[in-house]
């Protein structure tokens, strides 16, 4: 809590804090602090108006959900269903593939190109050279 609110919630500090006031800058705080509790008063009128409504609300609907011959237990497991997880799709299979120092590295087709089938397609090699059979 800020030091304000600790003096103004704490009778003793609050009335230190205003020992020096005249009687006239008191009375001029005590209306500004009664406007400030008239409109929180208001708010709070405002709200639970706005929660009856909305109440008022709910007791209709689960009325109708009575007279349909339903339950919220009904609803319940509807709204509760698992949502199905997106389906994975499977990986790609390669396209081309190169054996590099004994080593098969193969690629898709898709995305950034390999260095070692871009060295080869550099070099002057048609990157058809690369495709697996099958793979057209």
């Amino acid at each position: 809590m800020s030091d304000f609110l600790d003096i103004l919630t704490h009778g003793r500090r609050f009335k230190a804090a205003v020992k020096e006031l005249s009687l006239d800058d008191l009375r001029d705080t005590a209306a500004k602090l009664e406007k400030i509790i008239a409109d929180r008063e208001e708010e709070e009128k405002l709200e639970l108006e706005a929660n009856a409504e909305r109440n008022a609300r709910i007791a209709e609907i689960l009325a109708q959900i009575e007279n349909s011959g339903l339950s919220i237990e009904d609803l319940g497991d509807v709204t509760s269903a698992p949502k199905a997880a997106k389906a994975k799709r499977a990986p790609r299979p390669p396209k081309y593939q190169i054996t590099v120092d004994g080593q098969l590295v193969q690629w898709t087709g898709q995305g950034r190109m390999p260095t070692v089938f871009k060295n080869q397609v550099d070099s002057g090699k048609d990157i058809k050279e690369f495709l697996i059979p099958g793979m057209e």
